[in-house]
């Protein structure tokens, strides 16, 4: 359809046209182009922003750069397309190479004699946050100052915003304090300033103020709120902010809804949790994932399957947060059968292009013992990243092939990829394991000495473990002494396990008076354990005692088989199994079995069965 360029219909179809093409694909910001200048509107200031605008938008750089630097004329809004586009749009092309390019724009808009407006500023200040630059920030704030723009609330919340972002939060409040007209979005900024920096209390403060202002809040509001609650022991506060959202009928908004369920999940409140999912009217896929993450991080795995499968049923459709919690989930639990279906499912969506998704497979996989199949996805990868190399080594270590996991560490080396703390715990773990002390020494000394990684508690802890197996008890004593006290139960158990295995009691008594208290009640047992086998029965009276009143509870070791999707759960003398009397039948009888095998074979090489 010809558009008649002479009239002013014709410009605003144009325009229009403009607008929608900048949803579409990138080619459409050259063919608008071409379209401009074919029907003669290049020269029209408008027609030109917006084709700027596209240009930006479509992250062409080059192309917005030749276009902005052809312009006869340039206005604000001309400026503010290029400064604002560059930091919604993030830095591509020429301009990641310069030293803030948003500043340079902004000094030769000055030159123009352009003045900048609030919109200027806005972006500018959201520049200095994309790129940490607190400097050129606080000499923006000066200039706002400077030019009356400080009382501007548009202009105040990017102030605000940019020192909250930046860590400065009490220069954010002083900003906020200079704004005698304050809107709803500036006091949710000040707001979200306290929650990002972790200061709950501070937020509280700021909601109340904002209610004797007359402010009743919206949903970020609450959200906000809420995200303040989300650790350990601020239950109470969120169950009253629940009340007040109730009151409110805030808790009918999907979003507040959503942050109430992850406010409980975060406090341990699964129960409360589940509650507000099942009870929200309308349910959205960041509803489902966020009950989801909030089982899985708290290990309660099936129950995460089991809500994944429900949310399919209702016809949510999962995005890659809520695979990646799914799969953590079934590496969890062990559920092989319930991972092959999550991994059938995100094939069908899409999803294996994710690195993220298919290094929760690879973790997943290993967790269950399926090696090849944990390889076969760690194969498919065509870039891996340090969290892939780690994820394979780990899993390799794991399942109990750990050369092989020391020959990939080396091969990630080889391709020039940085390891970090985590890629050598891996490692470590391997030649632990498997015994490899030397190359276990080589690997701690190349994270010491090669990459100046200071060690903690749990490579210490795989270092003791690792000299422990090897028989080096008075070297693995000297390194725990190192490990600190705090975090040092797993070393002390790793070092009571040597001791045993090696038959020195002495040096683990020594051990038990240097650590005045082990803290975890498996040290205990086995300290029990080292008593026993000498026959000191008093001691080890004394480390039921001690375990008994310095520890909680301790929890049953458990085994399970998982049959048909279905796991079988056992513990020591376990008969709550439906099928227990066969089961002990059987166990009976294969111990029958193997008792006369084992004479009849020593009868044969001439030895007395023990």
């Amino acid at each position: 359809m010809l558009i008649c360029p002479s009239t002013h219909f014709g410009r605003s179809r144009l325009l229009h046209s403009l607008s929608f093409n900048a949803l579409k694909a990138s080619a459409a910001a050259g063919s608008s182009h071409s379209l401009v200048i074919k029907l003669g509107l290049v020269n029209q200031l408008s027609v030109q922003n917006k084709v700027l605008g596209l240009y930006v938008r479509c992250k062409k750089f080059k192309d917005a750069r030749k276009l902005f630097d052809e312009m006869s004329r340039r206005n604000v809004v001309s400026w503010n397309t290029v400064i604002c586009g560059l930091v919604d749009c993030g830095y591509g092309g020429e301009f990641k190479t310069r030293q803030h390019p948003n500043i340079s724009f902004f000094k030769e808009m000055l030159l123009a004699r352009v003045d900048p407006d609030g919109v200027t500023f806005n972006g500018l200040l959201r520049s200095c946050v994309v790129l940490n630059d607190v400097e050129s920030g606080r000499q923006l704030h000066g200039l706002v100052m400077k030019v009356g723009f400080d009382l501007d609330c548009f202009v105040g919340s990017a102030v605000v915003d940019f020192y909250a972002k930046c860590g400065l939060y009490e220069d954010a409040r002083l900003a906020f304090g200079c704004i005698l007209y304050r809107d709803l979005v500036l006091w949710n900024v000040m707001l979200y300033c306290y929650v990002f920096n972790y200061l709950g209390r501070g937020a509280i403060e700021i909601f109340y103020l904002m209610q004797l202002e007359g402010f009743r809040g919206d949903d970020f509001t609450f959200s906000s709120l809420l995200s303040s609650c989300n650790f350990i022991g601020s239950g109470e506060l969120g169950k009253q902010i629940h009340g007040l959202l109730i009151k409110q009928s805030f808790d009918l908004d999907i979003l507040v809804a959503s942050s109430l369920v992850n406010m409980y999940a975060k406090n341990n409140s699964l129960h409360n949790a589940r509650k507000v999912l099942d009870e929200m009217p309308t349910k959205n896929s960041v509803s489902w994932t966020t009950m989801i993450v909030g089982y899985g991080q708290q290990e309660d795995g099936k129950e995460a399957v089991r809500l994944f499968g429900r949310m399919f049923r209702e016809d949510y459709c999962p995005d890659e947060l809520t695979f990646a919690s799914v799969l953590s989930s079934c590496g969890f639990i062990s559920g092989a059968s319930e991972l092959k279906q999550v991994h059938s499912c995100l094939l069908k969506f899409g999803f294996e292009a994710f690195l993220s998704i298919n290094n929760g497979l690879i973790t997943a996989y290993s967790k269950c013992g399926s090696v090849a199949a944990a390889l076969r996805c760690f194969s498919l990868i065509a870039e891996p990243d340090l969290v892939t190399w780690t994820s394979i080594i780990c899993g390799l270590a794991f399942c109990g092939l750990e050369r092989d996991a020391v020959e990939l560490f080396e091969k990630m080396l080889s391709y020039g990829i940085r390891p970090d703390r985590i890629a050598f715990l891996g490692v470590l773990s391997a030649c632990s394991h498997g015994g490899l002390v030397n190359m276990g020494l080589h690997y701690f000394n190349l994270m010491t000495n090669g990459y100046q990684i200071v060690p903690d508690s749990e490579h210490l802890t795989c270092l003791i473990d690792l000299i422990g197996r090897a028989g080096l008890l008075d070297e693995a004593f000297d390194l725990l002494k190192s490990v600190p006290k705090e975090a040092g139960s797993d070393a002390f158990g790793a070092f009571i396990r040597a001791c045993r295995t090696h038959g020195n009691p002495r040096l683990a008594k020594w051990t038990m008076e240097f650590s005045s208290e082990p803290k975890e009640p498996v040290n205990y047992s086995l300290m029990s354990n080292m008593y026993a086998s000498e026959g000191s029965w008093s001691d080890v009276a004394r480390m039921r005692k001690l375990m008994k009143d310095s520890c909680e509870r301790k929890s049953p070791g458990y085994s399970w088989i998982e049959i048909a999707g279905f796991n079988h759960l056992f513990v020591s003398s376990d008969r709550s199994h439906p099928q227990s009397l066969d089961l002990y039948v059987m166990v009976g009888l294969l111990l029958n079995t193997t008792k006369k095998d084992y004479i009849s074979i020593a009868s044969k090489v001439d030895l007395a069965p023990e």
